[in-house]
């Protein structure tokens, strides 16, 4: 049968409806312009200004607007993946990479629906970015690979292996680090955008082979690329990248024992930190690690008063952030709690009546519980007392007998064989009965009563204050933000007594002269850092046998933490209580 040219022509034309007709349909799907474009642009371009600003708190208001208009988020698939993008970067540098995580992930399944490729790659990174950031290195890399399989310049694929290779070189898998290094060292990969950003790159890149280089021991390599970056980077005139310059050349002198020139980057750095506001804290740090001379006081005082600058300023910054961000969401909520709680009331005034029949007999049953429960505790507690009592008392006889039993002989032969009316006999002897009433003071206020009260900071700092003298300074940092009163008390009588035998032991064991504490409340924990010059613990100290084993004890008795660092020119502490 043959087919007219008529016929033809009309199966042409429905066949090209039909195909106009499905790419309208796709077209509806992934990249409709509908109404609400031109409002989620505004509120964008403004979260986008906040965020630069580092006004995080009215950027992420603007941005949950600009998702709010998202419905559905299909039609706006690009706006939607790029807008969750901008709020995992603003939590990303809050270092909060929990929530940037899980506000990113939102955007997995709708990268699909987009028609920029380059969204795919900034999600894979950022999510590569968080996963570093929590230490958690085998997913950063998964999705760093993602991250390099659909990006499309050359430029951004350069520094996605760059973040690959420091990744790798965090996991001291140097080899493969160093293979991905060089080769992007050889010819710097051009940001066509920004010719800038061509020569930051290439300068990490640089940085990070130096890096390698100087953890596999390759002097010349490394001081030759670690230079080289510094060199581009002072060009640029940027502090905020120097940091890192200056940082890599302290650990390059310091590995190969050139103090000079380890103090002189250690200063160059803390410098460009303070320019640049970033890092002040670890390049004061390796300032005081660098330091043997007079300024060393200096630093450390201004170390301890940046440290507590920070912790309230991220703490003032938090609670703003979260403020902020909760009151723009409060009106909603507000409603929606009142529904709720409608439905409870009504709910519990039914189940009202049955609970006042089953809590009486829970009364009854719970009041003779609780009396046999004191009876029984009470007995306990009382036999308990008397073991610990007698405990107390063998632990203090003992102590007497060690400590006393030789300075009271050594004095009853003094005053025995020699003529107490001579002036010199008699000045011996008094020193002698001096020493033994110190010691017995010393054991007494070891064993006496502690003060868990409003009075236990002044108590426990005039505990300390006795070991000041003229040749030890002691420095304390956070005893006055600690809330101690939600302390329990017998916490606090561990850690009165743990001190008591860490500065027992600094003034009897080594020869300490500057003496730093550290407390801090974070995560419901007491964490608390002892930091002595001293010459450390000796393998045949008493210390050791029974002062180390009398605080790790402390320590078990309340499921705390302790971690002892003791080398020939200090003698460090870090011990973590639950509160």
């Amino acid at each position: 049968m043959k087919i007219s040219p008529l016929i033809k022509i009309l199966f042409f034309l429905v066949t090209l409806l039909f195909l106009i007709a499905s790419c309208e349909k796709k077209k509806h799907v992934y990249s409709k312009n509908t109404e609400n474009t031109a409002e989620i642009y505004q509120w964008v371009k403004k979260g986008e200004r906040l965020s630069n600003t580092f006004q995080d708190d009215s950027a992420v208001f603007c941005f949950n607007k600009a998702l709010s208009l998202c419905v559905p988020k299909k039609d706006y698939a690009n706006q939607y993946v790029y807008i969750l993008t901008q709020k995992g970067y603003i939590y990303n540098r809050i270092e909060d990479y929990y929530t940037s995580e899980s506000i990113v992930s939102k955007a997995l399944p709708y990268l699909k629906y987009t028609s920029r490729p380059r969204f795919s790659q900034m999600i894979y990174k950022l999510i590569a970015d968080n996963y570093y950031g929590m230490y958690d290195y085998d997913n950063a890399l998964i999705y760093h690979q993602k991250a390099l399989e659909t990006a499309i310049s050359q430029f951004r694929k350069a520094q996605i292996k760059c973040d690959i290779a420091f990744i790798y070189l965090q996991q001291k898998k140097y080899s493969k680090a160093i293979n991905l290094l060089e080769e992007l060292a050889k010819k710097k990969t051009e940001d066509k955008t920004d010719s800038l950003n061509t020569e930051y790159q290439h300068a990490f890149v640089l940085y990070d082979l130096g890096l390698c280089y100087l953890r596999t021991d390759k002097p010349k390599e490394a001081l030759e690329n670690l230079t080289k970056s510094l060199n581009i980077n002072l060009k640029a005139n940027d502090e905020s990248f120097l940091v890192g310059n200056y940082h890599s050349l302290y650990l390059y002198y310091k590995k190969y024992n050139n103090p000079k020139l380890k103090k002189f980057y250690a200063q160059k750095g803390y410098f460009s930190a303070s320019k640049a506001k970033s890092y002040e804290l670890n390049a004061l740090a390796e300032l005081i690690e660098a330091e043997e001379g007079k300024n060393l006081k200096k630093y450390i005082n201004l170390y301890i008063k940046l440290t507590d600058s920070i912790t309230i300023s991220k703490r003032k910054a938090k609670n703003q952030f979260a403020t902020k961000i909760y009151d723009s969401q409060k009106d909603k909520e507000e409603n929606l709690q009142l529904k709720k709680e409608k439905a409870e009331n009504e709910l519990q005034l039914a189940r009202q009546k049955n609970r006042s029949k089953i809590l009486y007999i829970v009364i009854f049953v719970s009041l003779f519980a609780l009396l046999f429960l004191i009876i029984h505790i009470r007995l306990k507690v009382k036999r308990e007392k008397n073991e610990i009592i007698l405990k107390s008392e063998i632990r203090i006889s003992n102590k007497l007998q060690e400590e006393l039993s030789k300075n009271v002989y050594q004095t009853f032969l003094l005053a025995k064989n020699n003529d107490l009316e001579n002036a010199d006999n008699k000045e011996k002897f008094i020193s002698s009965l001096n020493d033994i009433y110190s010691k017995t003071r010393n054991i007494s206020k070891e064993n006496s009563k502690i003060s868990t009260d409003e009075k236990y900071l002044s108590s426990l700092k005039e505990m300390i204050s006795e070991y000041k003298t003229r040749d030890v300074n002691i420095l304390l940092n956070g005893f006055d933000n600690v809330s101690w009163n939600t302390i329990n008390k017998n916490k606090k009588i561990v850690l009165f007594r743990i001190l008591q035998e860490l500065f027992l032991n600094m003034k009897t064991h080594n020869t300490a002269t500057l003496v730093s504490i550290s407390v801090k409340s974070q995560d419901k924990n007491l964490d608390l850092v002892y930091i002595d010059n001293g010459n450390g613990i000796k393998s045949n100290s008493r210390f050791l046998k029974k002062g180390l084993q009398n605080i790790e004890n402390r320590i078990k008795s309340v499921k705390g933490q302790i971690d002892i660092h003791s080398l020939d020119n200090s003698f460090k502490v870090f011990i973590k209580l639950p509160m």
